[in-house]
């Protein structure tokens, strides 16, 4: 059993990881910053419980990046009548009320992907993707040759792709 926390222990995590897993949250939220801190303060409160009971886990990041994660996932399975990008306000404009509905529903799919994925490999998807960093600037922030970051891109995204079709499926089966 891992040793229960003190409060200091408590400060230091906190310190140690309110910016990677704000960071993380925020990501997903798509600007939304009311909510990324509503997950961000919900996950704290979920550990603050869980961790006087079973102790801090070895990797505390991993851990609240599992529940922020879930957290967001079950946040984006109910509808969200504000889920406008760029094809929906199109399809808006042009009377498209089934295209809103498609380019809500991608963004959906997308967003519970993502947030089932490995923290690393989603950190690396929204870095090259979402932040337009270079391969080559990857690699030398984490201390990777350019092919290892172009050959970690390549599984997360086929690994975001699985689960993008496993949600389909799902959707489809139910």
């Amino acid at each position: 059993m891992a040793r229960l926390p003190t409060e200091d222990d408590i400060r230091r995590i906190y310190r140690d990881t309110i910016d990677d897993l704000y960071g993380f949250v925020s990501r997903r939220c798509d600007g939304d910053r009311e909510l990324a801190e509503d997950i961000t303060q919900e996950t704290w409160l979920r550990a603050l419980r869980a961790w006087q009971v079973d102790g801090v886990p070895e990797r505390s990041i991993a851990w609240l990046a599992t529940v922020a994660a879930r957290l967001l996932s079950n946040h984006f399975r109910r509808p969200v009548t504000e889920l406008f990008d760029d094809e929906a306000h199109s399809a808006l404009s042009s009377g498209d009320i089934e295209g809103v509905d498609r380019a809500r529903e991608r963004r959906s799919l997308l967003r519970r992907a993502l947030a089932r994925l490995p923290l690393a490999q989603t950190r690396l998807l929204e870095a090259f993707h979402y932040d337009e960093r270079a391969v080559a600037e990857i690699a030398a922030a984490d201390g990777l040759s350019e092919r290892a970051v172009e050959g970690r891109l390549r599984r997360a995204r086929q690994k975001l792709r699985r689960e993008i079709q496993a949600d389909l499926e799902t959707d489809e089966d139910g």
